[in-house]
Order: C-alpha cells, then sequence, then structure tokens
C-alpha cells in the first residue's frame, strides 16, 4: 500500500470513529421553557402588587418586567404592556391579573407572547368590554363599593379593600393597599377588545375561591372557555400578595411546560 493510500485509509478510520461517539444536541434543544416574565397588574394597583411574586421568580433565573398601567383606558394599558414585551429579549409568558386579564387578552396578540397566565383575572372574548364579561353572572359584592369622582376615575373603598378585595391580608398590608391605589378611568370598562389572544396561545388561570371581585363562578367559567390549566387557591383576590408561594409556583410550572 503506497504511502498516500496509507494515509486515505487512516483517515477514513479516524472520521469514522469520529462520527460514531455521541454528538452534543444542538443548543435549542438543551434549552427548555420560556426565561422571560411578564406581569400585568389589575385595577387599583400597581406593579408592585407583584413585590412578593418576583424575588420568586428571579430565584428560578427568571427575567421579569412587571408593567405600570396608568389605567387611563384600555388601550393605554395595552401599550403600557407591550412596550414591556418589547424589552424583553425572547418569548414571553405574560400574567395578568383581575382587570389586567382585560389587558393581557389583546396584549397577547403580540408575536413574542407564547402564553397567557391569569390570575383571578377578568377573561374577555372578541369583542368584549370589562361590561360584557361580567353581565353574565350576578354582580360581585366587591364592584358595590366602587366609587367614582368627578373626572370619571373609580376607587376601592376601605370596606371594598377590607372585606372584598384582599380580607385574607394583615389589616395593616390592607391600609397600603387603600392608600396607595392608583384610581382606573371608569372609560376602560367599556372598552372592546379586539380578538382574544387565548384562541390562539396556551392558558393558565389561578382561581381564589374567596374573591369577591371576580367570583369563583365567573372566573371557572372563564377557565372552561378558554381550556386553561387551572389552580384553586383559598384566597381573596389577591393571592399574589396572601399566597406568593403557589402563584410563583404556578408561574414557573407555565414557563417551563412552554
Amino acid at each position: 500500500m503506497s504511502t498516500l493510500q496509507e494515509f486515505s485509509s487512516d483517515a477514513s478510520i479516524a472520521e469514522a470513529a469520529i462520527l460514531s461517539r455521541p454528538q452534543p444536541a444542538p443548543a435549542q434543544s438543551i434549552t427548555k421553557g420560556v426565561k422571560n416574565v411578564v406581569l400585568v397588574h389589575g385595577a387599583f394597583a400597581d406593579g408592585s402588587s407583584w413585590a412578593k411574586v418576583i424575588p420568586l421568580l428571579h430565584a428560578k433565573g427568571l427575567n421579569v418586567i412587571a408593567v405600570q398601567n396608568p389605567l387611563t383606558s384600555l388601550e393605554d394599558d395595552v401599550a403600557a404592556t407591550k412596550r414591556a414585551i418589547a424589552l424583553m429579549d425572547g418569548p414571553v409568558l405574560l400574567v395578568g391579573h383581575s382587570y389586567g386579564g382585560m389587558v393581557i387578552t389583546e396584549a397577547g396578540n403580540d408575536p413574542e407572547v407564547a402564553g397567557l397566565l391569569y390570575v383571578c383575572a377578568l377573561i374577555p372574548n372578541d369583542q368584549q368590554s370589562v361590561g360584557d364579561v361580567v353581565s353574565a353572572f350576578p354582580q360581585a359584592p366587591g364592584s358595590a363599593e366602587f366609587k367614582q369622582d368627578a373626572s370619571g376615575f373609580l376607587s376601592l373603598s376601605l370596606k371594598g379593600i377590607n372585606s372584598y378585595f384582599a380580607q385574607d391580608l394583615p389589616e395593616e398590608e390592607r391600609k397600603v393597599i387603600f392608600a396607595t391605589q392608583v384610581p382606573w378611568a371608569a372609560v376602560a370598562t367599556t372598552r372592546k377588545i379586539t380578538n382574544a389572544a387565548w384562541k390562539i396561545k396556551p392558558s393558565w388561570a389561578i382561581i381564589g375561591t374567596e374573591d369577591y371581585m371576580v367570583t369563583p363562578d365567573l372566573a371557572r367559567a372563564e377557565a372552561k372557555m378558554i381550556k386553561a390549566k387551572t389552580l384553586e387557591l383559598t384566597s381573596s383576590h389577591v393571592p399574589m400578595v396572601s399566597q406568593p408561594n403557589k402563584v410563583a409556583d404556578f408561574i414557573i410550572s407555565a414557563t417551563q411546560a412552554l
């Protein structure tokens, strides 16, 4: 055998040996789940309503932004949420509490949104407003405590906070929620979404069994409508404040499933 033939034969043997070794998987198959979470607060609140959940998500290596919705109109709140989505690098799990469910159902049509998670939320269908969503069920007790000012903004009475909104929190926390609440433009309750993103995105829902703002009957009907993976908690309207560990765990499980 010539030297050239020997070299060719040895090279072929080496190449076969290399190809027979286990090869590392492509990077995309190693990475599992979504790493970005955008949290959207509801009426009378701001981004700090997620303050107990955010560190728990960070501890799992998730990137988190809590939107500061102006609560001046549905359109303004959707725009604020879409700006937060744009700040993330890659796909997003969009999480909405209460009225924030209206916001994420519209903003969730953004192509970067991989899934939706609703927390004690209002969930509209196509072309529905807040009023449309709640009209099929008896009025929630907490809604009787809405107070409208001369400028057309709603706030929640101290009785509303104590009895219907956050009744499972310590008294001092309830006082802070009352003192820091953000007025909600009444016009936001009349504006309709366009197309419901849950029709094309996987969805999850947390239901508070002692929620007197979005009642359990309404929340269960919504979850059934959107075919959501559902978690029921014995909580008020604000489980992310009263039971942050359980809410964070559910969010984390959703990110891992996407």
